[in-house]
């Protein structure tokens, strides 16, 4: 917490100019000696007429009259020198031999709450301290969204901080600021003085990692108030009723605090599918269903029409290719409960054997039922009751294994509950590193779920026909789960939606030099391939919208967007929280140097441009 007493001091940075004062008694000098010379009419001979009569010097020095021209440079050389000093208010905040300016360009920096945004406030807020750096003292910069960026390297030149801050845009990226504060915290570590000013309006996620750290953060807050609705999800899938049709899933949050009307438009291709009325009370949230055809690949998108602070989440946007049946091949000696599930799921052509003997090529996944293959398929598996040696470290067995946790987040166990499931028997397993245990036994994971060598794998502990799980509705509604998680359709849909800041992988089908992509705003750039890659890997993905790629003869569209729940909520926070028992207010604390030397040159040049207007003024 930051408590710091206003007090504010003129100081001077370079005393020194005062000597050039010396010079104001030659200036008055000049007007008391009289002077013979001949008479030139120029732009600024208005203030001396009265003197042009005088054409022979009677005597060396006159009265000193009174004349406007004496006291507009008189003024003007006090202007001078008051500049060449460099006058500056002494603010509140203590000396710091090294500063981390981090500047937050994340997407709910967009918000014009603060005119013309937050981000511009915060950079010129920014820039103000760069004008009272000390002369002994260093800044850096940093810029943080989804990725953290060094703009400038610990200087104490002035003209490069700024360059460096006028460079920084913002981005329709969530922010990691924990990347930007680790690497602060790394910089200044061993340097008792040094400070880190954070200039952003608190939307940062979870710090509790910071709690013991010790780090001398100074939170600069920008944002007003929190007037936003945002797009926070979309999903676009097969309509399980009709697999002719596309259901589209979208979700709007209205975080403001006031009720709001809206419009939800739906689009393919740019072309207007539907448009839904909404109105939202403060903390809403309006899950919404869309259902279209689709006749060719093509973008859905949907945007919202609304008045508010924040435009970067009202849009969001996804490519979606014709579903194609998934063939899957189905290795059992007759488990008539996983068959049926099997065919339940949606779009699917299954073949079943009981042995397998081959690579089983030419299927889209493998489900393997307590059956070991000669021949273990490449492509992507649902193994039950039966693992490949490469996968665990050891296999034991365990007896009626109590389930104790499962991870309803994630995808597999989307709507899938496991109440009431009692189970035989197991295999034990540990859980190797490629995989993630989704339900847990206190002797064993029971489910886990992974990637190994690029084969996507979903294993099954225990012989479904030992438990009572096939008499659950939760059996079918995994098994679909698995179905499309496993599909590799799917995986390719999901490469092709790309949260902002995150990369976009490619995978190459074909050689080639190099490919053309083509940004949302129709621009389109040259992407050199090297001969020996496998994929494209392209990161500045800081935009969102709708991307081109261009391989050869290959064209493929890939969206990228922002839905983050965090960034849409814009309301600006007064403190950061470190843990429970650790927080830093949002700070009062003022610039060190407040530079005045601009304002006065500004002066002398009103001053010139006075005399200018007063001159024509008086002989138009």
């Amino acid at each position: 917490m930051f408590s710091f007493a206003h007090l504010i001091v003129l100081n001077f940075l370079a005393p020194t100019a005062f000597w050039f004062a010396a010079t104001v008694p030659i200036v008055v000098l000049f007007y008391l000696l009289k002077r013979k010379r001949v008479v030139k009419l120029v732009s600024s001979t208005l203030l001396w007429q009265k003197f042009l009569a005088e054409t022979q010097a009677n005597a060396p020095f006159q009265k000193l009259r009174h004349n406007w021209l004496l006291l507009l440079q008189l003024l003007l050389l006090i202007l001078a020198i008051f500049a060449l000093s460099r006058p500056y208010f002494s603010g509140n905040s203590k000396s710091a031999a090294l500063r981390v300016v981090i500047l937050d360009a994340s997407a709910s920096m967009q918000s014009t709450d603060d005119a013309p945004s937050r981000f511009e406030k915060a950079r010129a807020e920014a820039l103000k301290w760069v004008d009272g750096l000390r002369d002994q003292d260093q800044m850096l910069v940093l810029q943080a969204a989804a990725n953290t960026e060094v703009k400038q390297s610990a200087t104490s030149n002035k003209t490069a901080l700024r360059r460096a801050l006028e460079s920084c845009a913002v981005t329709d990226s969530p922010t990691h600021i924990k990347e930007a504060l680790k690497l602060a915290e790394t910089l200044t570590r061993d340097q008792t003085e040094a400070e880190i000013h954070l200039f952003s309006d608190g939307a940062v996620g979870d710090l509790t990692e910071f709690e013991n750290k010790g780090l001398r953060l100074v939170y600069h807050r920008v944002g007003e108030r929190a007037n936003n609705l945002g797009i926070t999800a979309l999903d676009v899938r097969s309509n399980p009723e009709d697999p002719k049709q596309r259901a589209v899933y979208t979700s709007v949050q209205n975080f403001s605090t006031n009720s709001h009307e809206a419009e939800l438009e739906l689009r393919f291709e740019n072309e207007i599918q539907e448009v839904r009325p909404l109105k939202l009370e403060p903390g809403d949230t309006s899950p919404q269903v869309f259902l279209a055809t689709q006749a060719k690949d093509g973008v859905f998108s949907v945007n919202l029409k609304v008045k508010d602070d924040l435009a970067a989440d009202n849009q969001a946007s996804m490519f979606s290719q014709l579903p194609q049946p998934v063939k899957i091949l189905l290795v059992s000696r007759g488990n008539r409960f996983l068959e049926k599930a099997l065919r339940a799921a949606v779009n699917v052509e299954l073949s079943s054997v009981q042995e397998l003997n081959d690579s089983a090529d030419g299927f889209d996944l493998v489900v393997l039922d307590d059956i070991l293959p000669v021949v273990w398929p490449k492509g992507n598996v649902l193994a039950v009751h039966v693992a490949n040696t490469n996968w665990f470290d050891g296999v034991s067995k365990a007896e009626n294994p109590a389930i104790v946790d499962w991870k309803n987040t994630h995808p597999l166990l989307r709507y899938v509950n496991f109440d009431n499931v009692q189970i035989s028997e197991t295999l034990a397993v540990k859980t190797p590193t490629w995989a993630l245990s989704l339900v847990e036994a206190q002797q064993t994971p029971l489910v886990l779920a992974g990637e190994l060598a690029r084969q996507k794998i979903v294993w099954i502990g225990f012989d479904t026909l030992q438990s009572t799980w096939p008499l659950r509705i939760s059996f079918p509604i995994f098994i679909a789960n698995a179905v499309e998680y496993l599909n590799p359709a799917s995986a390719k849909n999901s490469q092709l939606f790309v949260h902002a800041g995150e990369p976009f992988r490619f995978a190459l089908v074909q050689s080639a030099k190099n490919a053309e992509l083509t940004l949302p705003d129709g621009k389109k750039r040259m992407l050199e391939i090297d001969s020996t890659a496998r994929e494209i890997v392209f990161g500045e993905t800081a935009k969102q919208g709708t991307y081109r790629l261009r391989v050869g003869t290959n064209d493929t569209a890939f969206c990228v967007n922002l839905l983050d729940a965090a960034e849409s909520n814009t309301k600006p926070k007064t403190e950061l929280q470190f843990g429970r028992y650790s927080k830093v207010e949002a700070t009062k604390l003022k610039r060190a140097n407040m530079e005045l030397w601009r304002w006065i040159a500004g002066a002398a040049l009103a001053v010139l441009m006075f005399e200018w207007w007063y001159y024509h003024r008086r002989t138009a």
